[in-house]
């Protein structure tokens, strides 16, 4: 039972010097002149960081989101064909695609796939 409490303290101060040791070698300054600035690139800013974006733009990047969701989605139905039984398998596949395509159509009647407006 001493042994153990030895061991523990002995350990404890090993840890406690490392830890010393390590902020003392790495000591980095804690006021620099570029973690103060706005950015911590280095970069002054030229102009305001709040410029407006193209909407359309971040419509196309949604719809890519989605597609690439579904690919990611479909790659478990292929795997699972073979343990499930065929009807099953058609019916969830036809649904999901079919969702997928009312939503697609969606997007192309509101115009959200006109690149030139």
């Amino acid at each position: 039972m001493f042994s153990l409490i030895i061991m523990m303290i002995i350990i404890t101060m090993i840890s406690a010097l490392m830890i010393l040791l390590v902020s003392l070698i790495s000591k980095k300054t804690s006021m620099d002149r570029e973690k103060s600035s706005p950015f911590e690139c280095g970069f002054d800013p030229t102009s305001s960081a709040r410029l407006p974006f193209s909407l359309h733009f971040f419509l196309i990047a949604v719809i890519f989101l989605i597609f690439d969701v579904e690919i990611t989605l479909l790659f478990p139905l292929i795997k699972s064909l073979k343990m499930s039984n065929i009807l099953n398998y058609s019916i969830v596949l036809a649904s999901f695609i079919i969702i997928l395509l009312i939503g697609l159509f969606h997007e192309w009647k509101q115009g959200a796939l006109n690149w030139t407006n």
